[in-house]
């Protein structure tokens, strides 16, 4: 409420906001576009416009006239998911682990952030224009860089290649010498006859630390793309016979920049970045099925935006964000569109999925479905591994093990095929939270979001057809949600700070459509 002053006649009047006050909202405001402009590039760039904004918000807060608060349809269940959370880090098999990865479950107070200080309509469509604009913008690098490529790919080799008979092959991308990236068959001379000065130990790494390649003065450390893997060997700097060229002296008879690294943005994990492009895509096909006529500037902008956005998810070469996005597509057109839209739609979708599985072929040599390849049969490991946890004590149904104790616990509970395999989360989004909070923290988990995407579903069916970008963006939240909660059951993209931001951004954004445009007003205490 606000505050009132009493006259000496009696009457009252509402004291308007200080000038401090109204700087800080706007600067709150401010801190929400940086927001929106650098979630699809930069996580450091994301948080710290959170953090500003949370701290002007709470400055403002403590300034009279205070502003009015509104209560959202997702209020209990939200607050009641991370009670549960904070409860179940002080019971964990490792409280100073799980306590310390409460900072990232916090990150839920961007809804709040974003839902009660969006207050207008103008701000509202800005904020989220911004967002598919600064996405679309991403993508001159992502394109730039499949289009330059990286390293040298080995096209063809010699019997005699000093590469060959330390275990690389045709088809292999040299990304590097002593940790070094190399562009072109000299550099790749130059690197492993001279070695570098390194102000750290001489060694690459594997993802969980152990060493995998180590260089001195007589070695050097040679690494390669090869369907996913990075394998790497030594070569004896003095090894290299003479030639005229650096191709001959390597065994090189044929190659070219090498163009089969996944898609991964700005964030540089081709997994992250897939889950985002699916979600803004979903946004911005949500605005161009709302805009009334699509043959125009707007159709044409939002329509090569959206195919860029496609074709960089192609490029992630990630199947759960592809199956995640064609059921939020499905979704978008069935409550947004005319039967003879989804017709359309469809008769498009069947030469994109032609050219997703054959991209897929050659960047991974997998098929989209195929139980014998690594990261599938991987997965079926941790997911059995995982359940058999989670039902062996009644206190891991109740509670959980705690956020991140996995890290720490997994050779006591025999887990990876007892360290065979490499260690890692359990890459679905229900088992995790189950795993590490409890059976009562899924389902309110699940409770919060059947409770936003039925809100989602009846104000995207309602009658919104005079703002194209608010109807947008109400069909976009529903569809990038069915796609995130889609993809999660394989993926862990709920543990994935990059994408819950941008996913907690849009939430924020359609609960302050619902409370602007739907009419809902109820402020908290009334």
């Amino acid at each position: 409420m606000k505050d009132e002053v009493k006259t000496d006649g009696g009457s009252s009047f509402i004291l308007p906001p200080s000038s401090f006050a109204l700087w800080l909202e706007r600067a709150t405001v401010g801190c929400l576009f940086l927001y929106a402009a650098a979630a699809p590039h930069s996580i450091a760039g994301t948080q710290t416009a959170w953090l500003l904004a949370m701290l002007f918000w709470v400055m403002r807060l403590c300034l009279r006239p205070r502003p009015v608060l509104f209560r959202t349809p997702v209020d209990p269940w939200l607050f009641g998911f991370f009670v549960l959370t904070f409860l179940t880090s002080l019971t964990s098999y490792n409280p100073e682990v799980s306590i310390g990865k409460l900072r990232a479950a916090s990150l839920f107070t961007v809804v709040y952030v974003v839902s009660q200080n969006v207050r207008s309509t103008r701000v509202l469509r800005a904020l989220a224009l911004t967002l598919v604009v600064s996405c679309a913008l991403g993508l001159v690098h992502t394109f730039g860089v499949y289009a330059r490529g990286r390293g040298v790919k080995l096209r063809s080799l010699t019997a005699e290649s000093r590469l060959r008979a330390v275990g690389f092959i045709e088809g292999d991308t040299i990304l590097s010498v002593d940790g070094v990236a190399v562009e072109s068959p000299a550099d790749v001379v130059g690197a492993i006859e001279r070695e570098r000065p390194a102000p750290r130990e001489r060694a690459l790494r594997f993802p969980d630390g152990r060493v995998s390649c180590r260089w001195d003065e007589t070695t050097a450390c040679v690494r390669v793309y090869r369907a996913e893997a990075t394998p790497d060997a030594n070569v004896a700097r003095a090894g290299l016979p003479q030639g005229a060229t650096p191709e001959e002296r390597l065994g090189i008879l044929r190659w070219t920049k090498g163009r089969d690294e996944r898609a991964s943005g700005f964030y540089g994990q081709y997994q992250t970045y897939a889950e985002v492009l699916q979600l803004i895509a979903s946004l911005a096909l949500g605005m161009l099925l709302s805009l009334r006529r699509k043959l125009s500037r707007k159709g044409l902008l939002l329509g090569v935006a959206l195919a860029g956005m496609v074709f960089a998810l192609i490029l992630t070469v990630t199947r759960a964000s592809w199956a995640g996005f064609a059921l939020s597509v499905f979704t978008i057109v069935l409550v947004g569109a005319s039967r003879r839209t989804l017709l359309w739609t469809a008769a498009l979708a069947l030469p994109l999925v032609v050219v997703g599985l054959f991209v897929l072929q050659q960047k991974r040599q997998v098929g989209f479905i195929d139980p014998t390849e690594g990261s599938t049969s991987w997965r079926l490991m941790v997911w059995k591994e995982g359940a058999r946890i989670l039902v062996g004590k009644p206190r891991h149904l109740l509670v959980g093990t705690g956020m991140d104790s996995l890290k720490r616990r997994w050779r006591e509970w025999g887990m990876f095929d007892q360290g065979r395999q490499p260690w890692g989360h359990l890459h679905s989004t229900p088992l995790q939270i189950a795993f590490e909070r409890g059976v009562p923290a899924l389902l309110v988990w699940a409770a919060w979001l059947f409770v936003y995407g039925r809100m989602l579903w009846r104000l995207a069916r309602g009658s919104l057809e005079g703002d194209w970008v608010v109807r947008g963006l109400l069909l976009g939240a529903l569809g990038g949600l069915v796609g995130f909660v889609s993809a999660g059951l394989v993926h862990y993209n709920f543990g994935d700070s990059e994408v819950v931001m941008v996913f907690y951004l849009v939430m924020g954004l359609s609960l302050a459509a619902e409370r602007i445009v739907g009419g809902r007003q109820m402020a908290v205490g009334s």
